[in-house]
């Protein structure tokens, strides 16, 4: 399970949706996951899910690291779709303990959730998977430039979001040493109930505790050490420059939206 987590994750392609501009794709990807919310009926969705697709085509990841990425959440999209069965109205078609009703409804929305929760998952993976740890550390800070003015430290904000994502696959990584070392030490991690599984989970937490603040420190005396004082004053080896591209896919994106919206008007919504 702890390998199948792509998050943080960088896939080196030389794609179109590789090439945009960071900004861009930053921007994009936040009115994606708003639409995603928008969208209130099936059709909505599924022009959303088609450029999804188009996009995933684009990037050049190949398609087994979205499923991996998807495959990590899998059980939060099953128990969120289950717990929606029982939201529905109408005539029920099943009913269980004598109070749970299953209606058409019911099944309606629980996939319709479960794909809205797929979608995000996998429009949020397009992003990380096209865009590096630097990329998104200075389109985050362009971005929030404008809170300078309300004296909002927004490179040391965009600094810390980026190094938090970027040691995600490094701490997943550490995770996976150390549940070896454990299991080759008699250690038995998968079987007996809850409780024996979670104290289990004790002689991992500890030792990954201690080698992330180790990290922490170290990457501190680093920065230290390279005279790194914060975003005053510094320069930028590769400066950002939107192109045609970037500007065809604002308006592919925006005319989506503007169908979402329109097909949202003329049919009746899921939820």
């Amino acid at each position: 399970m702890v390998r199948d987590v792509t998050l943080g994750q960088y896939f080196p392609a030389k794609s179109v949706i590789h090439r945009l501009d960071p900004r861009v794709k930053v921007i994009l990807t936040f009115l994606f996951i708003v639409f995603v919310f928008v969208a209130q009926n099936f059709a909505a969705l599924l022009l959303m899910i088609a450029l999804e697709v188009c996009v995933m085509a684009s990037s050049g990841v190949p398609v087994k690291q979205y499923f991996k990425s998807l495959k990590a959440v899998l059980f939060i999209v099953i128990f969120t779709g289950i717990l929606n069965l029982f939201y529905g109205s109408g005539e029920p078609l099943v009913t269980l303990f004598g109070f749970m009703q299953i209606t058409w409804n019911g099944i309606q929305n629980a996939i319709f959730i479960a794909i809205r929760i797929m979608s995000l998952i996998l429009f949020s993976a397009v992003l990380t998977f096209t865009t590096t740890p630097t990329e998104l550390t200075d389109a985050l800070e362009r971005i929030m430039k404008p809170l300078k003015v309300l004296h909002v430290r927004v490179h040391e904000i965009a600094m810390m979001m980026t190094i938090a994502l970027r040691f995600v696959p490094t701490l997943l990584e550490e995770t996976d040493k150390i549940m070896s070392a454990q299991k080759a030490r008699g250690a038995d991690l998968e079987s007996g109930g809850l409780m024996q599984r979670i104290k289990a989970l004790i002689p991992i937490l500890i030792p990954l505790f201690v080698s992330s603040f180790r990290r922490a420190y170290d990457l501190a005396i680093a920065m230290e050490c390279r005279c790194y004082h914060g975003g005053e004053g510094r320069t930028k080896m590769k400066q950002l420059h939107m192109a045609a591209r970037d500007g065809w896919a604002v308006a592919i994106s925006v005319a989506v939206c503007a169908l979402v919206i329109v097909l949202n008007v003329l049919m009746p919504a899921i939820l």
